[in-house]
């Protein structure tokens, strides 16, 4: 049975959760408490898979006692329930925060959230790894760029449209901002999938803010791990991202779905960051085994790790909050053959996308193999001759080889 710990100091709160959440008691154990302290105290003496607390607490604010949560109780869930929406509070809750929900919020949400949350924790099955994606709060970004956004958010004049171009070049620095425009914060109607947009919505002073106080974008030491390109990584990512949406276009999909698969094309390969920022040692072992037994990366990374690149991204961003297609794109895409779904989706268009930008560039560790059995069953095999043509456009003959 699922453990969960409700903190909030009003007592006429907690009594309202504790009717609302009757039905469940079955499935879930549920404690709850009134401050950040009693708490903690709590976490002592008993395991808990989630915490859900409230933002705005004398004593201890909810940013404060879900950052303490994650340096000491790393493996579990942190969920923000809140009716503030205070500027400072959001921006101190972003780094130890994993959902954010905005009160009033009804029994389904949260039991979605909840449940969501701890299905793709269950994705990594090793301890270790588990506590190691919990205790990410930013993606590594590229150096390079990491500068030039901070020069830019520096300048007097810096302007909103060329920040969100320069996010939108980076991996790390698009997950995290739109982490934080799509949650319950803001209140949109919609979902925002292009960084220039968030950038627009988020302003300039929260932008820096995240950038120059809260650090969310960090950087990564590429010399740590032997063979890492993080600029090869950009350019596939990239280009995956470009030839995903034209595929998807091509494949008529809704423009919802063409936004997801754009930003899945995008985040696929963020879980090789985590791997080469946090464990570049293992990460070191991983690419050697590559090389010494001719196997594929994500059956290296197993082999060696217990998990792929692919399901610690997407357990990452899962927790972030990003929409369900990207965060099933992130985990089917080399084995797009064990989802579910049966249907032309972000998912297809990435799986090809990312297959086909590896044939072009020339990369043969296996890791890019288009399965070709998947995509008769979906139905577009007779299409991947004309799409390894618009790949050829996108990746540039020059550069892919």
């Amino acid at each position: 049975m699922r453990r969960v710990l409700f903190v909030d100091d009003e007592p006429n709160v907690l009594a309202g959760l504790q009717r609302m959440l009757r039905p469940l008691r079955d499935e879930w154990s549920m404690a709850f408490v009134g401050s950040g302290k009693d708490a903690l105290a709590t976490l002592e003496k008993e395991r808990f898979d989630v915490v859900v607390s409230d933002m705005k607490m004398p004593d201890m604010h909810g940013a404060e006692l879900l950052t303490q949560i994650r340096d000491r109780y790393p493996n579990v869930v942190r969920i923000a329930l809140s009716g503030h929406s205070e500027r400072e509070m959001i921006l101190r809750s972003v780094g130890p925060t994993h959902f954010y929900l905005a009160k009033p919020c009804d029994a389904d949400t949260l039991k979605h959230a909840v449940a969501r949350a701890l299905a793709l924790r269950d994705l990594v099955a090793e301890d270790s790894l588990q506590q190691l994606v919990a205790h990410i709060s930013a993606l590594p970004s590229m150096p390079a760029l990491y500068t030039e956004i901070v020069e830019e958010l520096q300048s007097e004049d810096g302007s909103v449209k060329r920040v969100g171009d320069i996010i939108s070049k980076d991996v790390g620095m698009t997950a995290k901002v739109l982490q934080l425009v799509n949650s319950a914060f803001f209140g949109l109607r919609r979902h925002v999938s292009a960084p220039a947009q968030a950038v627009s919505l988020l302003g300039l002073e929260t932008v820096k803010a995240l950038v120059l106080s809260v650090h969310v974008f960090s950087q990564l030491d590429s010399a740590k791990v032997e063979g890492f390109s993080l600029d090869r990584l950009w350019q596939h990512s990239t280009a995956t991202g470009t030839l995903a949406k034209k595929i998807a276009a091509d494949g008529e999909l809704e423009t919802k779905d063409i936004d997801h698969t754009l930003m899945a094309g995008l985040l696929h390969d963020v879980g090789k960051l985590v791997l080469a920022a946090n464990v570049p040692e293992p990460y070191n072992q991983v690419l050697a085994t590559i090389k010494a037994d001719g196997i594929t990366q994500s059956e290296a990374e197993y082999r060696v790790l217990g998990a792929t690149h692919a399901d610690l991204g997407a357990y990452l961003l899962g927790l972030w909050g990003l929409p369900h297609p990207i965060v099933e794109t992130l985990a089917f895409h080399h084995r797009p053959d064990e989802c579910l779904a049966r249907s032309f989706a972000p998912l297809t268009a990435v799986h090809i996308a990312d297959a086909l930008e590896q044939e072009a560039y020339g990369e043969s560790d296996g890791v890019g193999t288009l399965n070709m059995d998947y995509v008769a069953g979906v139905g577009v095999a007779d299409r991947i001759d004309s799409w390894r043509d618009l790949c050829t456009e996108v990746v540039g003959v020059g550069d892919a080889k």
